[in-house]
Parts: structure tokens; C-alpha cells; sequence
């Protein structure tokens, strides 16, 4: 690991074991640690191959705020979201070269020499009105709400090898093939809809990273907000049964057939794989518009190490300072991960991204990178509306 240089005070972000934070980066407990993090960037353009320009001259003020992020957090193996997909691979060579590979605001560099970009469903034309607004065109038609295919798509950077050939994709996964499903509640779709319909927003893919010879599973997803519909609440049933589909995948006694991958391969995560669960959910285990408490449910998955929760003290302060919706939350603010609208009819800071690591690896340290307010780092807070999210684990 990178030696770290001078402290400052570590109300930047608060986690177990450690009360000071290095200028260069969070200190580990343990030096032979893998940190694993999420991070939804927010980097995302309404129009494509915006972004890959962006990423190409290296002036982009957004992302270099989220390549310090990166800088400071240091992570090992990182899933980026809101991150347009680039089947030429051209915007991630520049994402490297012209801002990680660059000391941002007095950071160190940080190379990830591996890297896994899967295509998404996001824009991808179904051919159906899936909207029912009498055309079959635009966002709401497309097999993930997107304006051009690849937007809001994701991409895993590591420092450690990526084995392509072993990953399992479920983009193609019918939503009616995958069960127990919520089709019938909603009432909106036709048969032709359902007969298109895929269940996964942009993809649910499990990455193999080889960890010092030894295999770790990335688990990784974004399914939609369950926002942004109508009474019949397609995007809330949506983004339950996407999170749910973990749920069975993690469960070695589920053999059906539902779980058929984009390979043909068929069954659930081996009972003894160790993994982390990566991505922005949208799903609060206590707050929010998601339904049944998903989040709830899968957090109480026994194949999951909820040991510690990631958890900053900006996070609690923002909701202090900031109130209005944050006053009526259930869950305690310290885990919250986004900073999204407090007032009258918003859902105010939630907890929506996660880094679950197995109950088979050891959980050292977790946090969430939130800088409080006139802190060091705060400058930080303006990369994204959400946090990264992080997880110090070993093999033990």
C-alpha cells in the first residue's frame, strides 16, 4: 500500500478506528486490506459521446472533482455509475490519462491498469410504447430510461486482474421469466410489452476480480429510482424485484431456471463464492418510495456482512443543518449517502448506495466519504449528489 503523508482532521469522515484522515487519502487499519468502494458520479450527459469529449480534454471541472474523490478515498477495485457507456473504451483511456493519472487539487495519482465496462439497457430501443403515451420513441420506450443507448451506464476500475471470460450478465433477463415477479400488480403492460420487458434497468452483472490468486465476485447493479411514474408504480415494482433478484441470486438452495444468464448458464452464486454487493440501489432500508422495504430484506440476507454500517458524521451534519425532510426519517442520518432535495415533496438525504461485503470476508473498516461542511475536503461534496461509499476487507 501507498504511503500516506500529512494529517488533517478526520471530521472529513468518520469510521472505526482511525480519528485522523492523511491529505492523500483514508489510512487503513490494516495494511493488507482490499478497499472496495461505489460510486455514483453523477457524470452522466443528455447527449452522447458528450461525456467521452469531457473525459478527452481534461478541462472538465465535474470530473475532476470526481477523480479527487477517487484520489483521496483510494480504493482498490471501484464501481463508477452515471458513467456513459463507450463500447470504443476511448472515454475510460481518458478518464485515466487526462484526470487520475493528474494530481488533482495537490492529490496523488491513482492507476487502475484493470478495468470492465458492461453494455447497459439504458436507451436501448424496445420497439414497443412501453409509456403508453401512443408512440413507440424517446426515454420511456426504451428498455431502460435513457436518452441514447449507454446512458447512466457503469464501469469497474481495479488495480487488480478482471476475468472477463468468467463474468455473468442477467441484462437480457425477461422481467415476467424472472420470479416471484410484480408484472400483474402494476396493470399497465401489454403482451407485447411483457413479451419485451427486461427486468434489469441497465444490467446485473458478477465480475470475478482476482484477488492476490484468489477470486472475489463483484456483484454489481443500478436499478431505477421508484420514482418518476404514476399510481400504477411501475419503477417502484421495477426497482424491487431488480434488488430482490440478488436476493435469490445469493441464495445457493434457488436452482430454478429464472436465473438464466446472458452466457446460458443457469442457478444461483456458489454457497461458498466470496463477494461484495456494489452500486447505487435507490433503496433506503427505512426512508423513501421504495416498496415492501427491500433494502430491508436484503440487508437481512445471512449471506451478507452487516458487521458495520459505512456511516459519516457529514452525513449526520448535513441533515441537521440542512432539516425540512431529513426531521421525519427513521433511519439514522450517519448512514445517508445522498444529498437530494429536503423540501415540502422531496425525499430529503437517504441511504441508497451499498458496499455488502460476504459473511465469509472479514470487514475491517467501512465508510462514507462526506466532508463536512468548512472541512478540508468539503469542496469535495460538489462531485455528486451521492457519496462514495467504501468497505476495508480481507480473506481471513
Amino acid at each position: 500500500m501507498r504511503t500516506h503523508r500529512a494529517m488533517i482532521v478526520c471530521a472529513v469522515v468518520v469510521f472505526t478506528g482511525c480519528t485522523t484522515l492523511p491529505e492523500t487519502g483514508i489510512p487503513r487499519a490494516d495494511a493488507d486490506t482490499i478497499r472496495v468502494a461505489t460510486f455514483n458520479t453523477a457524470l452522466s450527459r443528455p447527449e452522447p459521446d458528450a461525456l467521452a469529449r469531457a473525459l478527452a480534454d481534461g478541462e472538465d471541472e465535474n470530473i475532476k472533482l470526481v477523480a479527487e474523490t477517487l484520489q483521496r478515498t483510494r480504493p482498490d477495485i471501484v464501481l463508477l455509475q452515471e458513467f456513459d457507456y463507450d463500447p470504443t473504451g476511448q472515454a475510460y483511456d481518458g478518464f485515466q490519462r487526462n484526470y487520475l493519472d493528474q494530481p488533482q487539487n495537490g492529490a496523488e495519482p491513482i492507476d487502475y491498469p484493470y478495468r470492465y465496462a458492461p453494455s447497459v439497457n439504458t436507451g436501448q430501443p424496445s420497439g414497443v410504447d412501453l409509456d403508453n403515451d401512443g408512440r413507440v420513441e424517446g426515454p420511456g420506450d426504451a428498455l431502460g430510461w435513457g436518452n441514447y443507448p449507454g446512458h447512466y451506464g457503469m464501469v469497474v476500475l481495479s488495480k487488480y486482474p478482471i476475468r472477463d471470460e468468467q463474468a455473468r450478465t442477467f441484462r437480457a433477463l425477461r422481467w415476467q421469466d424472472y420470479a416471484p415477479n410484480h408484472l400483474d400488480q402494476i396493470g399497465l403492460y401489454s403482451d407485447k410489452a411483457r413479451e419485451v420487458l427486461r427486468l434489469s434497468s441497465k444490467t446485473h452483472a458478477d465480475l470475478v476480480v482476482e484477488v492476490n490468486g484468489e477470486p472475489l465476485h463483484l456483484l454489481i447493479s443500478h436499478p431505477s429510482p421508484p420514482v418518476f411514474d404514476g399510481p400504477e408504480d411501475r419503477n417502484g415494482y421495477r426497482n424491487a424485484d431488480e434488488i430482490m433478484l440478488w436476493f435469490a441470486y445469493l441464495t445457493p438452495t434457488n436452482r430454478d431456471a429464472v436465473l438464466t444468464d446472458d452466457q446460458g448458464r443457469t442457478g444461483p452464486l456458489d454457497g461458498d463464492a466470496r463477494f461484495v454487493l456494489l452500486g447505487d440501489l435507490n433503496a433506503d432500508p427505512f426512508d423513501g418510495e421504495s416498496r415492501d422495504r427491500v433494502m430491508a430484506r436484503l440487508l437481512s440476507h445471512p449471506r451478507i456482512n452487516t458487521a458495520l454500517t459505512p456511516g459519516s458524521e457529514g452525513a449526520a451534519d448535513a441533515a441537521r443543518s440542512q432539516g425540512g425532510a431529513n426531521l421525519k426519517h427513521a433511519g439514522n442520518a450517519r448512514y445517508d449517502t445522498t444529498d437530494w432535495d429536503d423540501g415540502e415533496n422531496g425525499p430529503g438525504n437517504l441511504r441508497v448506495d451499498y458496499a455488502l461485503p460476504s459473511d465469509n470476508l472479514r470487514l475491517i473498516d467501512a465508510g462514507v466519504f462526506w466532508p463536512v461542511s468548512g472541512g478540508a475536503l468539503h469542496h469535495l461534496n460538489g462531485a455528486s449528489d451521492h457519496r462514495l461509499v467504501w468497505v476495508d476487507i480481507t480473506f481471513d
